[in-house]
Parts: structure tokens; sequence; C-alpha cells
């Protein structure tokens, strides 16, 4: 890592106690002042390669030349929302295009401005469009923090503790977790769909529930990706019983997976499907994706937004959908995931506090634990690894109930040669 040893840096962590508040946790109190490309660079003049993005937000790196300057343009054009006055030209032109990356019948977009607000979205269309009060989410899920989002919650116990009670009619079912299962795919899925159908037959009827909500790959939950046969089943499940399947796309889509969508490696089509994130690789945008018929039931004026849909982070959207079919993104994260699970997987091999390496595409999970045997988290390690790591010029992030796998999150037009840098500094980290 480069290093430039400035005593006079800002400290922005002592800058921001007196005022900001101590609400937000943060993976770490470094004080940034600017970033380039795949690099963040610290007041210092310390350079880190940055695989944390935002938690996976700006999946094209810093300050990238086509989505700054689309930027740069819409804001000398116009740049307060107008959404609710009528349309803006780069609006429209994102939601043709982001709709057309869908399958039918997904082709009507609503814009919000977080994953949060959008999954509140989400499931009052569920309940207003099925006329249902039931909520069914998955254990170990992260779905936001707005009241609505955080009742369909459970990767941390904090974000749900004084906040009870919470929506009413939500009820949670066991995320299919391969590792859990020794590995075995199709043990996960057995059991996980066994007991959603238990729960249909014994704590709510199906036809009191409007929506199933899932994360084809959870998320902060661990990094897991359902089995395909688990979502084609849970389709399968939503049609038999008129119950809505919605995709909680907001931190493996746009290409993350290897695929634009995380669920069409199951070649499955939820009814909904939110949006965020990388999105507008920074901006607050995300976005609510439904076929036209669906959002016509759901009535003109049965949600909305003041700031939704705002001008600049379109035009910021517009460039990454056109960033992302121009460079062949989608294939690229393919390639270098395959790679960088290959060489996390050379490192399991050599290192026994690493318990798994899973995931599709740039969306790995790297579990650690105290005995393979047992598959005991062991959190206290990978937080120690990834601080290491950073100290060592690679930014990671930690996610699981224990916080004990660590999250690899490059962006999307990542290189060998970045994918290479990266394993070596995670090696030097494991080695302490």
């Amino acid at each position: 890592m480069d290093t430039i040893d400035d005593p006079s840096a800002l400290d922005l962590a002592a800058l921001a106690g007196p005022n900001m508040s101590p609400v937000l946790g943060r993976y770490m109190d470094r004080s940034w002042s600017h970033g380039v490309g795949h690099r963040l660079f610290d007041t210092a003049g310390r350079e880190y390669l940055d695989f944390a993005n935002g938690i996976a937000v700006t999946s094209l790196g810093h300050t990238h030349p086509r989505v700054t300057a689309a930027i740069h343009a819409q804001v000398d054009r116009l740049i307060g929302p107008v959404h609710a006055m009528g349309f803006s030209e780069p609006t429209v032109e994102l939601a043709r295009r982001l709709a057309a990356t869908f399958p039918e019948p997904l082709d009507s977009v609503l814009f919000m401005n977080s994953g949060s607000e959008a999954i509140d979205g989400a499931l009052k269309l569920a309940r207003r469009t099925t006329g249902r009060p039931g909520i069914i989410a998955f254990r170990g899920a992260f779905h936001g923090r707005t009241f609505g989002a955080t009742s369909v919650t459970t990767s941390n116990i904090n974000y749900r503790t004084g906040y009870e009670p919470l929506v009413p009619g939500v009820y949670f079912a066991p995320y299919p977790s391969a590792y859990e299962h020794d590995g075995d795919d199709a043990k996960a899925t057995t059991s996980s769909l066994a007991i959603l159908r238990s729960l249909l037959t014994t704590i709510i009827a199906p036809s009191q529930v409007a929506a199933i909500l899932i994360e084809p790959v959870q998320g902060e939950g661990g990094y897991t990706p359902a089995p395909v046969d688990f979502l084609r089943g849970l389709r399968a499940l939503c049609d038999e019983h008129g119950i809505m399947l919605i995709a909680d796309e907001v931190q493996s889509g746009f290409a993350r997976t290897g695929e634009m969508w995380s669920f069409e490696h199951a070649g499955i089509v939820p009814d909904v499907v939110v949006t965020a994130k990388a999105i507008a690789n920074g901006l607050p945008l995300s976005a609510i994706i439904a076929s036209k018929e669906l959002q016509q039931r759901w009535g003109r004026g049965a949600h909305g937004t003041t700031y939704g849909g705002n001008p600049v982070a379109c035009a910021a959207g517009v460039a990454v959908l056109e960033t992302i079919e121009d460079e062949g993104l989608v294939a690229n994260a393919r390639l270098r995931g395959a790679e960088l699970s290959g060489g996390l997987r050379e490192l399991m091999a050599e290192f026994p506090s690493i318990g798994d390496v899973r995931g599709p595409g740039l969306m790995i999970g790297v579990e650690f634990v105290r005995d393979r045997t047992t598959r005991e988290p062991d959190g206290a390690t990978a937080e120690a690894v990834a601080a290491r790591a950073a100290d060592d010029g690679l930014l990671l992030l930690t996610c699981g109930i224990h916080h004990q796998v660590i999250r690899w999150i490059p962006p999307l037009d990542v290189t060998v040669s970045e994918i290479e840098e990266a394993l070596g500094t995670f090696e030097r980290a494991l080695r302490g």
C-alpha cells in the first residue's frame, strides 16, 4: 500500500464527535478523502483497494468516467425532483432501460430512494393487490431499517430490539443454507420447503398470505445463496396458492452474481423485484419492478415519493446500465468471480479457520469457524483478518449473525491483477 506520512491529516472521526449522531454503526473509523477508480484514499494519502464499495453500491468504482460525465451533464440541466409533476428525460430513459433487463412480464418501474423504502413499497403493493395480510420472510434476512423493512429483517437482533410490536402478520421460515446441511443443496431445499409448508398448515393459511419475500442470495445474513431447486420450489408453492413472490435484489442485482439478476440462476420470474445499491453507482435511488398490470391494480396514488426518480440519480443509472452492457460486465463478474473463488478455496485448503467459501459471481462469502466439524462461527477471527487487510490496503467487510463471514464484493469491472493483489493481501492478513 502506498503511504504518505502526514501527521496533519484531518481526523474526521474526531471532528465528527461533537455533532454527528453515534447511532450509525460503522465498520471502521477511517477518514476518507477521495476515490479514484477502484481505490479509496484517506486524508493521510494512504491508498486502499476498495472491495467494499460502500456495501456493493459503487459497483463501477469511484468517479467512473462515464457515470461522472452523465452526472455533470444532468446537473447543468435539471437537479430538482419533478417526478410528481410530470416527467424528466433521464427518469423515463432509465425506466425503459431497466425494464429491458428483466424477463416478461416485469415491465413497469416505480423509483424510490433506498432499498428499505422500496421494500416497504413492495409489501404495501402485495397486501393491497391480494387483499391478504400475511407476509413470510426468512431467518437471517436483511431488508432494511424502516419500520416495515425492520419487520421482515432478522439478520441482527439489535435491529429489532426495542421496536416491538413491529408490523403484524409477519412470519419467518428458515433460509435454505446448504452450508448448514453439510454442503448439500438438496437437503437444504427439502428441509426448508418442508418447514415452509408446515408453517402454511399450522400457523397461517395460504389464503391469508400476500407475499413471500426472499433474497436469492442472502446478504448481511452471511452471503448465502439459495439453491436453485429451492427457488423453483418456492415459485411453484407461490403459484399453487396465489401468493406473490418478491425478490430482494438490492445487493445481489446488477450483474453482481454473474447474471444480471440473481433469480435468473434458477430460471424463475418473481412477481416483484426490489433493487437499489448499485443502481446509480453511489447516488440514492431504488426501484420496485413489477408488471404494468400489477402496478395498475395497486392503484394511482397508492404509494408515492418526493425524491424518488431524481433526474441526476437517474442519469447516473442510465450510465451504469450502458457500462454494464457495453463492457460485458455480467460476463466479467462471472469470470473474475470464478478466479476469486478458486483463489479463496486454495487458501481454505491451507487455513483451517476458513470453514466455507460460497456464492456466485462477485458475491462471495468466506466463513470463519473455530472448528470445521462443529462449524462453530468465529466472528473474532473474521473481524481481525478484515482489520489486518485494511491496514495493509484492502477494504473488506464482515457479515453474518456473528460477523463470522468476510464478504467479497469487488467492483464489477475488477481486473485479474486486482484479484491477484487482493488475494495476496488477504493471505498476509490470514497469516497475521
